[in-house]
């Protein structure tokens, strides 16, 4: 068997070997760490260690051997431990095997040896161990051949599938999720099954979905995992909305494009220059709108008018459903789902500063943002076209940085208050005063004065006039 004691240079580990010893334990590390060292990712943060007897046992005798003597915390229910070593989190639990009931993906834990505990594992990848003791230091139990499947880049269970996502169907998502992060394939029978299995994603709460969902997205292509999910069925459990987008109709001949992979081109165009998770949630969710307001007229075509104020709506909902944050991360998605077509439309017009004036009061410090995605919706494959909308948004930047530096609109303050209404006209709460503070408003958007107070206070007056005010 090979040999890594390279992997277990880290001084963490000689102390994990040492209280094993101590306590006569079997103890190895597998998992994530040993796959992620023969695949030269980089040096990983979590370390998970499996000892045939307690785990909770070795974290406690660990933590006494160490220097700084971290606090242990411990997970009674689910027989594991957790400490702290520098920037380092391992992770221990006691070798089990386990078996499942229909309705939970809670497993019957026992008691069990590593081959146990490497046959519960979800994948072959995963079931990777490097050995603590001190008569094999360094030695990889590979029973699945694992490394094999790392080679190839094969996504497999060490165990029948569908037993495997059947027991546990949160597997499903992981399998698609470690095949997008690392570019691997899926085995075909581990595919098969997954969409055998795939309604079993009901039994899973929504907040485990979401985390899988959320290291899809940040993932380098997440179209990839996005395709995976709708391939199996998976997708239409958890985002029906997004399935809802595929497909072509066609009427007189005239047809749309599927809104469900140009969707999913929006997602990897805005990879590539943003890693804001919210952002790339935006540009997932910016068409879907599109699906309930999709209308066919002879005089026009297909059409989907106001698909950008249903599908913000429509964002609501879809949160609340996965139990996903409904504060200003949510709001941040549906501002940029309502606003996702402002400035394709002004970039097809003459650049108005009016226009732009507009686009930056209502997108304030996230017109950055819109404007990121709104060029990675561009998926046009005509090179004409492409290389004009980029120039076309080019000049709306351009406008949007001279308009931001001469009238200062982005998060706009009115140079006239409320406060100074009320006492140049002496007046009580009232409904002049809200038209008036509109009216200076529109009067700055639309260039007629400069964002100014002296300008701002000569139209206070002449509005007041107008209103038949009379200045104190």
């Amino acid at each position: 068997m090979p040999n890594y004691q390279n992997a277990l240079t880290k001084p963490i580990f000689k102390t994990i070997s040492q209280a094993s010893e101590i306590l006569g334990l079997e103890t190895y590390v597998i998992g994530g760490y040993v796959r992620d060292y023969i695949l030269r990712r980089g040096s990983a943060k979590d370390i998970d260690i499996v000892a045939v007897g307690s785990g909770i046992t070795l974290a406690k005798k660990v933590a006494e051997l160490l220097p700084n003597k971290p606090k242990v915390q411990v997970f009674k229910t689910y027989g594991t431990a957790m400490l702290r070593s520098g920037q380092i989190e391992v992770e221990f639990v006691g070798a089990r095997k386990e078996s499942y009931t229909r309705d939970s993906r809670n497993p019957i834990v026992e008691n069990g040896s590593l081959q146990d505990d490497q046959n519960r594992r979800d994948f072959t990848i995963n079931a990777l161990a490097l050995s603590l003791n001190d008569k094999n230091y360094g030695t990889l139990l590979d029973p699945f051949e694992g490394v094999k499947d790392l080679e190839k880049g094969i996504i497999k269970t060490p165990l029948d599938p569908d037993i495997t996502y059947s027991d546990d169907p949160l597997r499903m998502m992981r399998a698609i999720r470690f095949a997008t992060q690392l570019h691997f394939t899926i085995e075909k029978e581990s595919l098969q099954a997954i969409t055998r299995n795939a309604s079993r994603i009901e039994i899973i709460t929504n907040e485990r979905i979401v985390d899988e969902l959320h290291k899809i997205m940040l993932s380098e292509q997440p179209s990839k995992g996005f395709l995976l999910l709708e391939k199996t069925g998976l997708l239409h459990y958890i985002l029906p909305e997004l399935v809802a987008l595929k497909g072509i109709d066609e009427v007189e001949g005239q047809k749309h494009k599927d809104n469900f992979y140009h969707t999913l081109e929006v997602v990897d165009n805005i990879s590539e220059n943003t890693s804001n998770l919210w952002l790339r949630w935006a540009a997932l969710l910016h068409d879907i709108g599109k699906a309930p307001t999709k209308k066919f007229s002879k005089k026009v075509g297909w059409t989907f008018h106001g698909h950008e104020f249903v599908g913000s709506k429509m964002v609501y909902k879809l949160f609340k459903r996965l139990k996903m944050p409904l504060n200003d991360k949510m709001k941040f998605v549906q501002k940029m789902v309502l606003m996702s077509s402002r400035p394709i439309v002004i970039s097809e017009d003459h650049v108005t500063d009016s226009a732009v004036r507009r686009l930056v009061f209502d997108a304030g410090d996230y017109i950055e943002d819109l404007m990121t995605l709104c060029e990675a919706d561009i998926t046009t494959k005509n090179p004409k076209r492409f290389t004009k909308y980029h120039n076309n948004f080019k000049v709306v930047r351009r406008k949007i940085k001279e308009v931001e530096e001469r009238d200062h609109i982005r998060n706009f303050q009115p140079p006239v208050t409320g406060e100074e209404i009320m006492k140049t006209f002496d007046l009580k709460p009232c409904r002049e005063i809200g038209l008036i503070k509109e009216a200076i408003k529109e009067a700055i958007l639309e260039g007629v004065i400069p964002n100014e107070y002296e300008a701002a206070r000569d139209f206070m007056l002449q509005k007041g006039k107008s209103l038949g005010l009379q200045v104190l």
